[in-house]
């Protein structure tokens, strides 16, 4: 065993600062996570209580297992925009009857649970990762549409909501959709393209035009029940497969669709995460290890220390390119590799030590775990003679090509090409996850301040003017704060860049959640990788 010896000093009064700045960042994260709870606010949340309605995440609570856990996927969606924190819809992964699967449950007390732009992106994601990791589907709907006021925004690419249902189906993941009142237009095909259909008595209206529509459209008179209701659709349609009584029926129902799926795992979720041993320091220290100012390197195998099964890691390399830590371990039983920065700048060695770890996990089978905190690659003449381009390619093009799955949690930095390299967004991890101490741009904000600068004062010089220090100053100041705003972690979460803002104390049920999840798809091939640069 490869024991990992902590060196943090609890005690320190850096430790308590980087403590209390972390405390604050997830005061801040509490705050907004409880503006998508709310949901449409009190008067439209009792509106829909005494309509004799469960609420959003009251329907998700009693459909799960009872203590059993939800990891909410993308809470931030819209944080930022003209649209409500949440986006209208909740998403995450949940066990039901023992078997793991996606929901995607509307917030009717938003606008009717009316899509918007990011609640489209919101559900595409969740269908993406029920896709990639062969996970059950199950729609809560109740929704009155697209938002029509941004019909321009969700009309065209909303078509990949029921593109992504039959593909599931023709995948053989199930999908499932339990409609508790409106469903109508484009949603009417929710649960026409489900696989499995239940309907509330007196409450799902499913129809793709409703009567004021039909009126207008065929002149002809005609009720919501007979338009589109449930008994309707049980009966004569044959859309509804199961009429439940009531909510509380319709999602008994639901479970027991799930109970007959013959999809349970290899293993009962939870299982592993019984049998592996804890890591030997305290998670809660997790909190006082990232700089407040990112541009203070910190010791990752801190954290790996407190999020890997007995702290026991392998390091591979340990000598070699020591900005990047690579290495083997367990968590909640499950083998993984780790990439994690040590220091921000990747230099040549780095990349070539990545690419070869990653062949070799790729070799074994193994889940790959990027721990971002980068400022991406060195640059420089020297580095620039010595190869960082195809060097740095070498790793992106390792990481571009590897078929196992990635993981990754940005920490702290996550700059320049460096993002990439460590599996941002745009190289498809299986799921990622930010700190609220995250940042994430093409260069820090005052670098790309200073480039500006610089090429406009260059270009003053070459229009022989003299070049306005005062007006300088200002756009320095603007861009550094434009740059700063947008590479917050609540701003790139509200865009979905990642799929959710965590506690770093809840790094290791996160990881956790997420590698039994993987755990429900088949192995991919080994990969194929294309010219290696050397």
């Amino acid at each position: 065993m490869a024991i990992l010896s902590s060196r943090l000093d609890a005690a320190a009064p850096e430790y308590d600062a980087r403590r209390a700045a972390m405390l604050a960042r997830l005061g801040e994260l509490a705050a907004e996570h409880a503006k998508a709870v709310a949901g449409g606010g009190p008067k439209y949340v009792e509106r829909h209580r005494a309509r004799g309605k469960l609420l959003a995440r009251e329907r998700i609570e009693l459909l799960l297992d009872p203590d059993s856990p939800f990891l909410e996927l993308s809470p931030l969606a819209a944080w930022g925009t003209d649209y409500p924190v949440g986006a209208s819809v909740v998403t995450g992964i949940g066990v039901i009857e023992g078997v793991e699967c996606v929901i995607n449950a509307s917030d009717p007390t938003v606008r009717g649970g009316a899509s918007n732009p990011w609640t489209l992106r919101k559900s595409l994601r969740a269908a993406e990762i029920a896709l990639r990791n062969r996970l059950p589907l199950v729609n809560l709907v109740e929704s009155g549409g697209a938002d029509l006021p941004a019909q321009k925004e969700i009309f065209i690419p909303g078509g990949q909501v029921f593109r992504d249902l039959t593909r599931l189906s023709a995948a053989g993941v199930p999908t499932i959709a339990l409609v508790f009142g409106n469903s109508t237009a484009g949603g009417a095909y929710v649960p026409g393209m489900s696989d499995y259909v239940v309907m509330v008595k007196d409450r799902a209206k499913v129809f793709l035009g409703g009567p004021p529509l039909v009126k207008v459209a065929t002149g002809e008179e005609a009720d919501d029940e007979s338009l589109g209701g449930a008994d309707m659709h049980a009966r004569i349609s044959g859309l509804a497969d199961y009429l439940a009584a009531d909510e509380h029926d319709a999602l008994r129902i639901g479970r027991r669709i799930v109970a007959r799926l013959n999809r349970l795992n290899r293993r009962e979720p939870g299982a592993a995460l019984a049998a592996a041993p804890p890591p030997r320091y305290d998670e809660d220290e997790l909190l006082g290890i990232v700089p407040e100012d990112l541009k203070i390197p910190f010791d990752p195998r801190e954290v790996i220390a407190r999020i890997v099964d007995g702290s026991d890691f392998d390091e591979f390399k340990p000598l070699y390119g020591p900005s990047l830590v690579t290495g083997w371990a367990a968590l909640h039983g499950h083998p993984i590799g780790i990439l994690a920065n040590a220091r921000g700048v990747l230099f040549g060695a780095e990349s070539r030590k990545a690419a070869q770890f990653i062949q070799l996990a790729d070799q074994s089978r193994t889940p790959l775990i990027f721990l971002q905190n980068t400022t991406g690659y060195m640059v420089g003449r020297e580095y620039e003679q010595g190869g960082i381009i195809k060097h740095g390619a070498m790793m992106i093009n390792a990481v571009s090509n590897s078929t196992v799955p990635h993981i990754t949690i940005v920490m702290g930095a996550s700059y320049g090409a460096g993002n990439y390299g460590m599996c941002g967004r745009a190289y498809d991890p299986r799921f990622l996850f930010s700190w609220p101490s995250a940042r994430s741009a093409v260069m820090g904000p005052a670098q790309l301040a200073g480039v500006l600068s610089i090429v406009g004062r260059a270009a003053a010089e070459a229009r022989g003017q003299i070049y306005d220090e005062e007006a300088d100053v200002a756009m320095r100041q603007a861009v550094e704060a434009q740059i700063e705003a947008e590479s917050l972690p609540f701003f790139l979460s509200g865009r979905l860049y990642d799929d959710g803002v965590i506690d770093p104390r809840d790094t290791r049920t996160v990881l956790g959640l997420c590698l039994s999840a993987i755990g429900n798809a088949p192995a991919a091939a080994p990969a194929g990788y294309g010219v290696f640069r050397m």
